[in-house]
Formats: C-alpha cells, structure tokens, sequence
C-alpha cells in the first residue's frame, strides 16, 4: 500500500522529498497533557496546596504534618519532610525555595527548606486558646497569617535569617467575631497595598489595612463567598474557593481590592470539599480534602486540576 508521504515523494524531486521525509520521521512526539487527577496516599489528609520552581507543588497533610512534593506533569509525588505529628494547614513557596506553613489548632507556623526538608523555624503564633492558625499569604517582606478562632492576624518578618519575633495585628472596622470559623483564606489586593480575607462563617471579603488592621466589606455586588477557604490573586482576578459548594468563584476585582463582581464559576466533577488553590500555567490545582469523611485516616485523598 503506497502512504500519503510515499505517495507525495513520488510527484517532488527527490531533495525536497528526502528532506520532508527526514522531518516527518525528526517531528516530536505529542507532549503528555498533565493528569487531571493526582492522588495522594491514603489517610493523608490534604489541606494546603502551594506551587514553586518547574511544575511542582507541595500539598501538606492534616493529619500529622507531612508534606508531599508533587510532579504536576507526571502525578508522581514522594514526602519531602515527615511532619511531628501536628497539623499542615496553608502554605506558601517564598523566593528562596521555603515553604511557609500554618499550623492549624497547634497555633504555630513553620518554615520548611524544600530541598532539605529541614524545619528552618517554627513560630508560636497564639498567645490563648481556642485557635486554628488557617492561612497564609507572602507581602512585603512578611508572611500573614489568619486565625479562624481568634479576631487577628500573624505578621511574621520573611528575611533570609528568620530571626524576626511575630506580631499581632488585631482585625478592626467592619470585622465582627462570631461564633464558627471565621477568617480563613488571605491574598493580596490587585495593587499590593492591602490584604484580602474571607470569613468563612458570613461569606463577606474583607480588605485589611495592614498596619491597622481595619477590615473593610468588599463589595461584590450581592455575591457571598459561602464556605469560602482558600483565595488567589492574580492580576486582577480573584479565585476564591468555596469548599463544601464544590467551586471555585472568579472575581474581577478593582486595583485596590474594594469592589469586585463574578464572572465565572469553576468546578469539576473531581471536587470533593477542595479547599485551597495554587496556580501553574493555564490550570489551578486544588486538594480535595474531603471534610465529613466517616473514614479520614484511611480514605483516599487526591488534587484536582482545572483550566483557568
């Protein structure tokens, strides 16, 4: 049976045919499009997602505060660092490959060498009890973390030495405490001069002042983020995950993060209960932390990718 190049050689001189076929047989083979779905190993428990150098992320674990490297290309993923038996809640990759965690109802965060696996720093953050130290977001030369029991937020310098001693910021203005979870998920406004968090318990966002801490309502045109957990900026687009709704909301916000409206909602059949969002290329990664599981330390637990 004479092919289609067998056939087009016939009717070229024989240069350009053999130069064709030397370029049909030299043509690469398609790139593998990156898995959907990566699964984490039984019982594990994710929470926080963060993205750093090349195409991998770090997912933390609920139950004793592992943390796993993630080839998002591959779905292959090994431990990096074996957590002591507390909590890994949000995370965040700073510029010198540290990953900085929170620490959850243990009240602490920690640095942690991505290469090493080395804990660099630990911080004790609450000072009293109930606390769930939830979020974290990098601005300034400060990492900022949420307490989902307490009405403040952790501000701890992000220096190459991590000598700097944490402080409070207490939320302040249109901020009211209630009983539940409260703040959770913090980002950046679009221009950087303020913080963004939602409060979990309401479904408001709140841009805070991060010198005095006054929270601001942000007006989304009627929108509540219910459920709301992990957030990401990016330009001038809000990701906000709403975890037990199943979806991620897109938000065009203004500049300086005071008014923003919906544009779009994301899900994937993939979600159970995802909770916070990282980003590489095109796609947004999240961990599917499946609250309300019967079985927790034996389920299986997975990330989820979507297009953006």
């Amino acid at each position: 049976m004479t092919t289609k190049l067998g056939r087009l050689t016939q009717i070229l001189s024989p240069g350009l045919a053999a130069g064709l076929l030397v370029a049909a047989l030299a043509a690469p083979a398609q790139a593998r499009p990156f898995p959907d779905r990566i699964d984490l190993p039984n019982g594990f428990q994710p929470e926080g997602i963060a993205t750093g150098r090349g195409h991998t992320a770090y997912v933390g674990s609920l139950a004793d505060g592992d943390i796993r490297a993630l080839n998002l290309r591959t779905g292959a993923g090994r431990t990096i660092s074996e957590g002591d038996g507390t909590q890994a809640v949000g995370m965040k990759m700073d510029h010198r490959g540290r990953l900085w965690v929170s620490g959850g109802m243990d009240g602490d965060a920690k640095v942690v060498d991505t290469r090493t696996g080395d804990v660099l720093a630990t911080y004790d953050l609450a000072t009293v009890a109930p606390t769930f130290v939830n979020d974290v977001v990098l601005s300034d030369g400060a990492a900022w973390f949420t307490d989902s029991q307490r009405a403040v937020l952790y501000r701890v310098p992000a220096g190459r030495n991590l000598t700097g001693e944490p402080t409070e910021v207490p939320l302040g203005g249109d901020w009211q405490q209630l009983p539940g979870f409260n703040a959770n998920g913090i980002t950046t406004t679009p221009d950087g001069t303020a913080l963004l968090v939602v409060q979990s318990v309401t479904g408001l966002l709140f841009r805070v002042d991060p010198v005095t801490g006054d929270a601001r309502r942000v007006d989304l045109g009627g929108y509540l983020l219910s459920n709301g957990d992990g957030l990401l900026v990016h330009g001038r687009t809000l990701y906000a995950v709403q975890n037990r709704e199943n979806k991620v909301a897109v938000l065009r916000l203004d500049k300086a993060g005071t008014t923003g409206r919906l544009v779009d909602t994301l899900t994937s059949p993939e979600f159970d209960v995802p909770t916070t969002v990282a980003r590489f290329g095109n796609a947004l990664y999240l961990p599917n932390a499946r609250f309300g599981n019967p079985e927790p330390t034996t389920a299986t637990y997975s990330v989820t990718r979507v297009e953006r």
